[in-house]
């Protein structure tokens, strides 16, 4: 069983976005060389996620920040007295900081209308990080 571990580094513009990483991921495990197995992404940061979503209507990713600015809003939680991100903290919470998604011939198993994202809860930030580890052979 082989082991490859690596780094996606991006900015984000928005307080809250959904980020395609899509791509990038997809050269992580071209570049690895594992054609059965599994990508797991964890984005670093508590007020950062990922998630994978639908791909094909933009509009996707803005009801995704819609929804979670309507269940957790803004300056409504004790944490917002220390650095005034509460909701940003629950909302990563609530979707997670990981995804593992299936390696099969060489690409990642997504369906046709799914993508990986980068949720940003917290920005905008001059840099994220997401940590890659493909497992497989």
């Amino acid at each position: 069983m082989k082991i490859v571990t690596d780094t996606i580094t991006l900015a984000t513009s928005q307080v809250r976005e959904l980020v395609d990483i899509t791509a990038e991921a997809r050269r992580r495990v071209s570049d690895a060389g594992i054609s059965d197995g599994v990508l797991c992404l964890y984005a670093h940061g508590a007020t950062a996620a990922i998630m994978v979503q639908e791909n094909a209507d933009p509009n996707i990713g803005k009801d995704v920040v819609t929804c979670l600015e309507k269940l957790i809003p803004d300056g409504a939680w004790l944490h917002d007295r220390v650095d005034g991100n509460g909701a940003a903290h629950i909302q990563a919470g609530l979707i997670g900081p990981s995804e593992t998604i299936p390696v099969r011939a060489g690409r990642l198993d997504l369906s046709t209308w799914q993508n990986v994202f980068f949720c940003e809860l917290d920005g905008p930030r001059t840099q994220r990080i997401v940590k890659v580890t493909v497992i497989g052979e």
